[in-house]
């Protein structure tokens, strides 16, 4: 799916995104693409037809960060709606989370990320992060925080 297909969509988009927490850091990438070129967010993307939801979230943190992860649990539903100027729905996306863990690999940016970084749980606030996604991280935080390695 090129980016252009993702635009104006006549259904939501899925998607599958990836939290993987190291202590009191968790793994972002910094998006080299629209919508949200620049901002912080989880290493992930849109599930490609035919593709498992947990093969999908692998791939897609191998092509953005560097690492093969052993995918998790799924622990949030999310939606994000983009309406344009206008107020069209410009981008749909039901992103699914999982709590992954990392398996091998040294964190590179790739794909359509251009920086890929552990951040302090106490630092998230500094950064431009997309919009709803640092509640989920904290949520995870919460619940999840002390079971990862």
């Amino acid at each position: 799916m090129n980016e252009d297909d993702r635009r104006y969509p006549p259904r939501p988009i899925l998607g599958v995104g990836a939290l993987i927490l190291e202590g009191d850091n968790i793994l972002l990438v910094q998006r080299g693409k629209q919508p949200l070129q620049g901002h912080w967010s989880l290493p992930g993307g849109a599930v490609e037809t035919g593709e498992l939801l947990k093969h999908a979230i692998a791939r897609e943190v191998l092509e953005e960060t560097g690492l093969t992860v052993e995918v998790g649990d799924m622990v949030e539903v999310f939606e994000r709606l983009m309406p344009d100027a206008g107020g069209a729905v410009e981008y749909h996306y039901v992103l699914l989370d999982y709590l992954c863990r990392v398996v091998s690999g040294t964190p590179q940016p790739g794909d359509d990320s251009c920086a890929v970084a552990w951040v302090r749980r106490q630092d998230l606030h500094t950064l431009p992060i997309t919009p709803g996604t640092l509640e989920v991280i904290e949520r995870v935080f919460e619940c999840y925080g002390n079971q990862q390695s």
